[in-house]
């Protein structure tokens, strides 16, 4: 496969269903969880850490389901989807390096919420610059910094040391005995 530097929705759904780089790598979540409308740029170089830098955008619509059940009479997009966003794209990056496995965002050591995005935006536009990565055993780890930001430029948030892991051992019990669970 021809490695490329920019996605469009219908990718990153391709993503979401296993088709676009294989069903045994990490998948985007499917439509309303997708927080990515576009992959603008993706490379393993470059960024604040020389190591890899992402921007990633997410089309906003008044009609987004979150903003009619978050808050009556005040839409907000929840801050934990933008932070979904951010490790939504680390995770994209790990399984567009050729990782496999299934995807997992393991944590955040600082989030700092400076705005909000409302139904009158455009769009969002995630920054990430990529830290720290590393496959042990075929398990892979990456850490990323990113900043989340509307239209107009302004920050909304911004995060530091998104964690996110691909792991080649994750089952999911479909008997529904928790004890199979790997963490």
């Amino acid at each position: 496969m021809k490695i490329k530097h920019s996605y469009n929705n219908k990718e990153l759904i391709k993503s979401g269903n296993g088709t676009l780089f294989g069903s045994k790598t990490g998948k985007l979540p499917l439509t309303q969880m997708l927080m990515l409308s576009r992959i603008k740029e993706i490379y393993d170089h470059g960024g604040k850490y020389n190591k890899g830098r992402l921007i990633g955008e997410l089309d906003i619509n008044e009609n987004d389901w979150f903003f009619h059940c978050h808050f009556k009479n005040d839409p907000v997009m929840p801050g934990c989807l933008g932070l979904d966003g951010m490790w939504q794209l680390v995770g994209f990056y790990l399984t567009w390096l050729g990782g496999k496995g299934r995807g997992r965002a393991l944590g955040v050591k600082e989030v700092k919420f400076k705005g909000q995005i409302r139904p009158y935006h455009k769009k969002i536009i995630y920054h990430i610059d990529i830290k720290r990565f590393f496959d042990k055993n075929g398990n892979y780890m990456i850490w990323a910094d990113g900043t989340v930001t509307t239209d107009n430029n302004k920050i909304i948030y911004f995060a530091k040391n998104l964690q996110v892991g691909l792991f080649n051992n994750l089952t999911y019990d479909f008997g529904g005995d928790p004890t199979q669970d790997a963490f």
